[in-house]
């Protein structure tokens, strides 16, 4: 199993903007030997790369940023925000919208993976959960809903929420349901959860906001596909605590 590289929070939305900038600075010195639809099919690289990597915001950034360099250094004329040609004028829009489609659909990649491998009852958890999300008033009944869920799902002994900061280095539920322990990848297909806690991470909008500690029953060994759907519930929960940690705008 490998290990899911993600980039959350500020850092990605940095990343965006500057990795198709980046990208352009190196294939600038071949601009008149390489077809401006090269360039823009190499820049479409980058933003899907950033959005696998990231969130849909940060997929979006890199898109606008890979369309707006684009049109800075490989159209005429250059090094301004004008193009003169009609097929670069194509290729710049056709760059912008490719870019944003394919970045929300790499940003969703772990989403639909987890929705083409479970069976109806995995996808009724993940319908029930998401339904909850939408109406409950509280963001801590999606919370003690999913806490429930979890315990039932990965057959735990029991299930704790801890909201704020990180504490301590314990083995960690990854979001392609793989397990670490410290730096590396547990066996969890064969062994089972590690015998102590482990953390379950929920990110809001891409800045984590909380996690579960999930205390494993001896024995027990949860597959794949139920780990893939604990990490979609606790995503849905993340949301709801992000929802209500937004300040809310003045009418």
């Amino acid at each position: 199993m490998r290990r899911y590289l993600t980039l959350r929070g500020p850092l990605s939305l940095l990343v965006a903007a500057v990795a198709p900038l980046i990208l352009s600075l190196v294939l600038l010195p071949f601009r008149d030997s390489m077809a401006n639809t090269n360039v823009a099919l190499l820049l479409v690289v980058v933003v899907v790369a950033v959005a696998a990597l990231g969130h849909r915001l940060a997929g979006a950034v890199a898109a606008v940023s890979a369309a707006v360099w684009f049109d800075f250094f490989f159209t005429q004329p250059y090094q301004r925000f004008a193009i003169d040609a009609g097929t670069d004028i194509t290729t710049a829009v056709l760059l912008l919208t490719v870019g944003l489609t394919v970045s929300q659909l790499a940003a969703r990649a772990r989403h639909f993976q987890v929705i083409a491998i479970t069976d109806a009852g995995y996808l009724a958890r993940i319908h029930d959960t998401a339904v909850l999300a939408r109406n409950a008033n509280s963001a801590l009944t999606v919370v003690d809903h999913v806490r429930d869920e979890l315990v039932d799902l990965l057959q735990l002994r029991n299930c704790r929420f801890e909201y704020g900061s990180l504490i301590g280095h314990p083995p960690s539920l990854q979001h392609d349901g793989s397990v670490t322990v410290g730096r590396r990848t547990w066996d969890a297909d064969a062994l089972g959860l590690p015998e102590e806690d482990v953390e379950l991470r929920m990110f809001g909008n891409g800045k984590y906001v909380g996690r579960f500690m999930l205390e494993p029953a001896p024995g027990t060994v949860p597959s794949r596909q139920a780990r893939l759907v604990a990490v979609t519930l606790a995503d849905h929960a993340g949301a709801a605590l992000d929802s209500l940690t937004r300040p809310v705008k003045a009418a």
